[in-house]
């Protein structure tokens, strides 16, 4: 089915719009944008040069996506802002494109990015990601698939947010967040694993367990994250998840969260 554009949309010729997609009333689309099939683009969104959307994505009213960075050092070169499958932006979002540091603003499939959210440049998002209602990232951050961002938090650059973590509302994260766990308080503490999170996808009760006892190592013992990284390493048979906590926790630059 061919592609219905609203009258009063401005659609670059340069524009790629692939099937059955529905452009709303006022929707700017410029040169260089690539647009899935089954798109749905709500009214007076813009999208500029460099945004790629993938299939059945839902792009609600008055987003601006593939804006040029907010950063000083950015000097006009080529970048993109790519969203995955099946993605929902809502209301108001703002998504920047890259820089020449990674080269793309990248946001996986079946994300789901509340009104007023917004994703700055260089940040890459896993798949299944949720973020609240005003939720701000900073550039250059790493979010890991199925992580939930509360309402109105703020994410410093760089930062790093593990796997199915889940960070609690109107705080601000300044450090990494290792996968699996609850994050809330001022400053962003440890407050347990996301257990209702992990039952809801799936994992077994044992690698719960195996969980558990990896952040009571590490959170809630007498050893330094060193030591417990250490005694966690010597351990026979460990499953996965737990060497994605010492992965993750190996790899953090700015150091894990309390």
């Amino acid at each position: 089915m061919k592609a219905s554009i609203h009258p009063s949309a401005i659609v670059h010729p340069d524009a790629t719009i692939a099937e059955n997609v529905n452009i709303g009333p006022y929707a700017w689309i410029r040169e260089d944008v690539i647009i899935g099939p089954d798109c749905e683009i709500g009214s007076h969104v813009i999208l500029l040069p460099g945004v790629r959307l993938g299939k059945s994505c839902q792009v609600y009213h008055h987003a601006v996506l593939g804006e040029v960075p907010q950063d000083l050092k950015f000097g006009g070169e080529k970048t993109t802002a790519e969203i995955g499958d099946r993605t929902v932006i809502r209301e108001f979002v703002t998504i920047n494109r890259g820089t020449q540091a990674r080269g793309a603003t990248r946001v996986g499939s079946d994300c789901l990015l509340m009104a007023y959210t917004h994703v700055a440049h260089d940040c890459v998002l896993g798949n299944h990601v949720i973020m609240s209602n005003a939720a701000s990232l900073a550039g250059h951050i790493d979010v890991e698939d199925w992580v939930i961002i509360s309402g109105l938090v703020g994410v410093h650059q760089f930062c790093r947010i593990g796997q199915h973590s889940m960070i609690g509302g109107l705080y601000r994260v300044t450090k990494d967040v290792p996968p699996y766990i609850i994050a809330a308080n001022e400053p962003l503490a440890f407050c347990g694993l996301n257990v209702v999170g992990l039952k809801r996808r799936g994992f077994p009760a044992d690698t719960i367990q195996a969980l558990k006892k990896a952040y009571q190592l590490i959170y809630r013992s007498s050893h330094n994250v060193t030591d417990a990284v250490r005694i966690l390493e010597q351990h026979d048979n460990r499953i996965p998840e737990v060497q994605n906590i010492l992965d993750f926790i190996q790899k953090s630059e700015r150091g894990i969260i309390r």
